[in-house]
C-alpha cells in the first residue's frame, strides 16, 4: 500500500528491493548514489517505499537549495572564526586526525519521524572551540553551509555539551552527500533541523543569530519534546 492507502504494484516493490540489494552489494559509493536519488524523490515519493532502501532507513531527506551540494574529501574545508584567538581552516583529513567521539542516539525530526539508535562519529564542538580559544565576548555560534543557503545557531553553553558534534561518520560509514556530507553538524538532543548539513563554517558571535528555519517560525531552542509545540519523548541520554 502507498501513503494514500492504494496498492503498490509488485514490480515497484521488486524494483525497490533490487535497488536496496545493489546498495548492500556495491557498498558506500553506490549507497551515496541511492541517497542522492532519495534526496530528489523522497519527499515526493507516493509509495513510501524509499524507506526500505539501506541508508533511507526511515530518514526523510530534505534540501532547501536548488541542487544537491557536493564537496570531495580533498576539496572540503571547515573554517572556525569570529570571536576567537586562533581562527583556522581544517581539511577533512585534519578533522579525522583530531580526538574522535561516537554518539548513538535517536534522530528526531520536528515533522514527526524518528530513526532510533543512529550512530554519528566525529569531533566534539567543544574540542574545536577550545582549540580556537573563544574570547570572553563570545556567546553563541553561527553555522554556515556550502549549499549557500542553510544556516543554524547554538548558544556557547549548548555548543559545549558532550552531545554536540561535527560529524563525518554515520552508521560506520562516511556521511553521504544527501545526509549532509562530507561533514555535518550533529546536535543530538535537538530536533534534526538544528543539525546543519554540508557544514562549512563555524563563527563565534556575541549573540544568537537565528538560522534558516527559525526565520520561518521554528524555535531557536529546539530541544526534543520541549519545543515547536510537539510532545515527543526526549532522546535517551
Amino acid at each position: 500500500m502507498n501513503k494514500d492507502g492504494r496498492p503498490v504494484g509488485r514490480r515497484v516493490v521488486l524494483g525497490v528491493a533490487a535497488l536496496g540489494a545493489a546498495g548492500v552489494a556495491f557498498g558506500a559509493r553506490f549507497q551515496n548514489g541511492i541517497d542522492s536519488f532519495l534526496a530528489t524523490v523522497d519527499s515526493k515519493d507516493p509509495t513510501g517505499l524509499t524507506g526500505l532502501l539501506p541508508g533511507g532507513g526511515g530518514f526523510q531527506i530534505y534540501n532547501v537549495a536548488d541542487s544537491l551540494p557536493h564537496k570531495s574529501d580533498q576539496d572540503y574545508r571547515l573554517t572556525v572564526d569570529g570571536l576567537v584567538d586562533r581562527p583556522a581552516t581544517y581539511t577533512l583529513a585534519e578533522l579525522r586526525a583530531m580526538p574522535q567521539t561516537t554518539l548513538v542516539k535517536d534522530v528526531q525530526c520536528v515533522t514527526g519521524w524518528r530513526v532510533p539508535d543512529t550512530e554519528f562519529g566525529g569531533v566534539l564542538l567543544s574540542h574545536l572551540l577550545d582549540t580556537a580559544g573563544v574570547r570572553p565576548e563570545g556567546k553563541a555560534l553561527r553555522f554556515t553551509c556550502f549549499d549557500g543557503v542553510y544556516s543554524e545557531s547554538l548558544t556557547l553553553d549548548e555548543a559545549r555539551r558532550p552531545d554536540m558534534m561535527v560529524a563525518h561518520q554515520m552508521n560506520n560509514a562516511p556521511v553521504t552527500d544527501a545526509h549532509g556530507g562530507p561533514v555535518r553538524l550533529y546536535a543530538a538532543p535537538m530536533y534534526f533541523y538544528k543539525s546543519a548539513k554540508w557544514l562549512s563554517g563555524i563563527t563565534v558571535t556575541d549573540r544568537v543569530m537565528p538560522g534558516y528555519w527559525e526565520h520561518y517560525g521554528y524555535d531557536v531552542e529546539a530541544w526534543v519534546g520541549k519545543s515547536n509545540g510537539r510532545n515527543d519523548a526526549p532522546t535517551s541520554p
